[in-house]
């Protein structure tokens, strides 16, 4: 063999040596991979059978001969020859060592047949540095919220293993389901406990050594919760006026940890008034009665001057007294002289009485003809109201009876009205034509909407009420409202308010809500248009070379959903297909909503329809879950969902401050009396799939939007609505007496079906040259919030001006597909998600992009996706799918300080693209 000990280590030494016949060298042992600790060197060791040599290279060198030790045996079994050779590796030859990989090392046998090379051991030294890259911090956090540590270990080789530590006992996360320790070192505690308090300390190990973090101390505190009312106390006056009181204490729970204390009164006081006793009192004496067989009369008198009450004492004294009424001279069984009396004198008194009850008969028989002479003169209205209800303005249904020829309207004042009835009537109506006939069969005057009873108070004025389906009812049309969150419409001037009036002959009369396209791998947008309601399928939902047709559909018909007590249905009911399948990235549902935003007031619930039909709730709105997440706008619910179904928000106040926003509305046309002019006044949810119903009714009877809508906050505080016509012209226009107020009990309006609410008014002109009406309408809560429509319009319709509602670009494009579907370009996407779904020593990642968008709740949800900050922005999309503020989205990331420019500067080349038609005012 050639020699090794020369200074030349690089000789090579030959591949293979004559030998006799034999066999290739087997390795028994090749040398592991190792790490230099601290100065100690490491020993390779060797060992092949058959070997007449063994040597080692490190990083293509042979070693020194003299650095080799070497042992020889035999084996028993085979009786071949069995080498085993041990070299040592120092720290300075591995330091000294600046190759383009690590130190390595490698052995090479000899046999009679040839050489073999074993495996190349690599040796690293290893080390481990003493400051963490992050360390946990403290925090404080609500009982049940999510608490996250974040733990950067030092850098180290090999790298160091994690451990958490609490009050320095290991945290075992295998035995606490509500803790995970699994997600890049970090320590995630799903819903915190009061046990969960403590000091936490991240350790870090590998060979070398240990290292500890600062201590984070985690305080679990819970805010005070009031307990329930006490019963309030006698009042503290037995007489008059005083006071008594109720409590409560801060125990429900009690504020722990530092958590806040109650907030509001603990004692609340009201007067009383308590009724003072009233002792009786004697009246005056009556007459003396007169003598009787015994020669005695009497008198009485009561305890009514006053009468005690409230436990006041009774009258002392006698009732009753008696005397003898002849002095003395009366005789035993004979009458007094004053007591014989003529017969004469008892005719005379009988003939008196009999005369006086004569005279009270003609009396009302004179009467009754006034009364009836009285209603005849009246009956130029045409008919009569049958019922009180007509003075208050109470929504009952009533009977249309003929009572003569001539007049076939005219109620009859004898018949009691039959409320079990949607309505009966007889008689010719005023018909001009077969379609008129049809419309005014089918909606015009008896059945504006679907589900809804009529009153008729006069000629002039018939309401409608929501209650039970009509047995004659039209078909209700969707129409169009113009899109975005603000649906309170901007204020109108005199000279351009035409450009707010609906051109109701522009509307749809298509009569399903539902739309369907079909998606692929790329995503995209599907939105029924005008109605608020748009479906979000992310980019990747779908697997790649798979493409599923999506439906999205509002429910028109009865919803089977009936809410319970006073819970409110506070937008439709909205389905989205097929129910089969199901995606690998959330897709996000957004349902428009009728509440006024506030968890104080409302306590607002998701509800999923079974394949059964019942209805199961899916959760609350401020609940923490990781199956699904909603977020509440003020007009809108954004929800992001991993299966499709029927969903639907239902709403249960907590509170008498729960407000449910109303639209009020008022349309108007004329009669098929050329001179009677018919408004109604609608107040439906103020969401845009209400609206475009009515306008869809309105088209169908040639109505004319008068007036900017406006919005009504109907409180769920029992009081109920009023809507009346003021200020009509006196001698240009008429409204018959008590018909210009009505009144909607609480419950009609709170507890009803999302179906629109409508009151109908008619007016009269007195002269068909009267072309212009001027009058206010007013619809307000009692002891509740209260708006105006100032009506001012031409009653003629070629002198109208109207003008459409502009809705959003996208309405007459209800499925966008792939890239164009979507805000924020793909490429900008990925680059966010690369950098916010990487912890960051400074602890910006998803959940600081979560925080300046908005989302600050429930953020466990996030936390269980492959890609939390995608999840996020597929939120954002759904959010913004109107106005696109990618401005905000910019400002927002240049304040986590994740980018130095503003994204519209990085991406300017990108934004070009025809793919990607965006404003440069839009930022991005």
């Amino acid at each position: 063999f050639p020699s090794l000990s020369g200074n030349d280590n690089s000789e090579a030494l030959p591949e293979s040596i004559p030998s006799a016949p034999g066999t290739l060298p087997h390795f028994m042992e090749e040398p592991d991979d190792a790490y230099i600790i601290k100065s100690n060197p490491i020993v390779l060791r060797c060992k092949a059978m058959p070997a007449m040599q063994i040597f080692f290279k490190c990083n293509g060198e042979w070693v020194h001969q003299n650095e080799h030790v070497s042992e020889e045996s035999m084996d028993e079994t085979t009786g071949l020859k069995v080498r085993e050779v041990f070299i040592n590796v120092t720290r300075q030859q591995v330091e000294d060592f600046h190759g383009p990989e690590d130190y390595w090392c490698q052995c090479v046998a000899w046999s009679h047949l040839g050489t073999s090379k074993s495996r190349k051991a690599s040796v690293r030294i290893a080390y481990l540095r003493k400051n963490f890259e992050q360390d946990p911090q403290g925090k404080e956090v609500p009982i049940e919220g999510m608490i996250v540590l974040h733990c950067r270990p030092p850098e180290g080789v090999p790298a160091a293993e994690v451990e958490w530590l609490k009050n320095e006992e290991p945290i075992d996360s295998n035995l606490d389901e509500n803790i995970d320790t699994r997600a890049d070192h970090n320590l995630i505690i799903r819903q915190a406990r009061l046990s969960d308090s403590g000091n936490y300390t991240c350790m870090a190990a590998n060979i070398v050594a240990k290292r500890r973090s600062m201590s984070a101390t985690v305080v679990v505190y819970v805010n005070g919760g009031w307990s329930s009312w006490t019963e309030w106390s006698n009042c503290n006056a037995r007489c008059g006026r005083g006071w008594q009181k109720r409590s409560r204490t801060c125990t429900n729970p009690a504020p722990l940890n530092g958590g806040a204390f109650c907030e509001g009164m603990s004692v609340q006081k009201i007067t009383c008034t308590s009724l003072c006793p009233v002792d009786g009192s004697w009246e005056v004496w009556s007459e003396w009665s007169v003598c009787s067989p015994e020669c005695e009369h009497l008198r009485v008198r009561e305890c009514i001057s006053p009468a005690p009450r409230n436990g006041g004492k009774f009258c002392e004294g006698l009732g009753q007294e008696s005397e003898n009424c002849t002095d003395g001279l009366c005789i035993q069984d004979k009458k007094p002289l004053h007591e014989i009396k003529s017969p004469n004198i008892e005719t005379a008194s009988d003939i008196a009485l009999y005369s006086g009850l004569g005279a009270a008969v003609i009396a009302v028989a004179v009467l009754v003809v006034g009364v009836t002479l009285y209603r005849r003169s009246q009956s130029e209205y045409g008919v009569d109201v049958i019922d009180s209800s007509a003075l208050t303005g109470g929504f009952q249904t009533f009977n249309f009876k003929t009572v003569r020829q001539g007049n076939s309207l005219l109620l009859n004042s004898s018949m009691q009205p039959d409320l079990t009835v949607s309505r009966t009537y007889s008689g010719p109506i005023c018909l001009q034509d077969p379609m008129d006939k049809e419309l005014m069969t089918e909606s015009s005057l008896f059945n504006p909407l679907s589900d809804i009873k009529v009153k008729v108070q006069s000629s002039f004025m018939v309401s409608l009420g929501v209650t039970e389906r009509a047995e004659y009812h039209g078909k209700a049309h969707p129409g169009t409202f113009p899109h975005g969150n603000n649906r309170a419409f901007g204020t109108i001037q005199a000279r351009n308010k035409a450009a707010y009036i609906q051109n109701l002959s522009s509307i749809s009369t298509t009569s399903e809500l539902k739309t369907t396209a079909v998606f692929g791998h790329l995503g995209g947008r599907l939105a029924i248009p005008n109605t608020g309601v748009s479906l979000l399928i992310p980019h990747g939902a779908i697997p790649e070379e798979s493409s599923w047709e999506i439906c999205l559909a509002i429910t028109q018909k009865e919803s089977s959903l009936q809410p319970e007590g006073t819970d409110v249905l506070l937008g439709p009911e909205v389905t989205c297909g097929p129910s089969e399948v199901s995606v690998s990235t959330p897709f996000a549902l957004t349902i428009p909503h009728c509440a006024e935003v506030n968890s104080e007031h409302w306590n607002i619930h998701l509800k999923k329809r079974t394949q059964q039909g019942k209805w199961e709730e899916v959760m609350s709105v401020e609940e923490e879950t990781a199956s699904c997440y909603c977020l509440l706008d003020p007009y809108a619910c954004h929800i992001l969902l991993n299966s499709f179904g029927t969903y639907a928000l239902i709403g249960e106040p907590i509170s008498d401050c729960a407000v449910r926003q109303l639209k009020v509305a008022v349309f108007g046309c004329l009669s098929c009396n050329s001179l009677d002019y018919n408004l109604r006044v609608y107040c439906m949810d103020n969401t845009p799939c209400a609206f475009q119903e009515v306008v869809s009714d309105e088209r169908l009877q040639g109505g004319q939007l008068l007036e900017e809508p406006k919005l009504l906050h109907f409180r769920g505080n029992t009081f109920s609505l009023q809507i009346s016509v003021l200020d009509i012209p006196p001698f240009l226009w008429r409204i018959k007496p008590f018909t210009a107020c009505q009144e909607v009990p609480f419950s009609r309006v709170w507890c009803s079906s999302p179906k629109p609410l409508h009151c109908a008014f008619s007016l009269e002109r007195y002269s068909p040259a009267t072309t212009q009406l001027s009058c206010k309408v007013c619809v307000r809560q009692v002891k509740g919030h209260e708006q105006i429509l100032q009506i001012q319009t031409s009653i003629l319709e070629n002198e109208r001006e109207s003008m459409a509602f502009f809705a959003h670009d996208d309405s007459n494009f209800p499925a966008q597909l792939g890239p164009k579907a979507f805000k924020i370009p793909y490429s900008i996407r990925q680059r966010i998600c690369a950098t916010f779904d990487t912890p960051n020593a400074k602890g910006k990642d998803w959940q600081m992009l979560a925080q300046k968008t908005s989302i600050n709740r429930n953020l466990s949800y996030f936390a269980t996706q492959s890609s939390p900050s995608a999840v996020i922005l597929d939120l954002w999309e759904a959010r913004h799918q109107h106005d696109g503020d990618l401005d905000s989205l910019a400002c927002a990331l240049e304040e986590i300080g994740r980018t130095h420019s503003k994204i519209s500067d990085i991406t300017e080349t990108e934004m070009e693209e025809p793919d990607f038609s965006y404003s440069r005012q839009n930022g991005l």
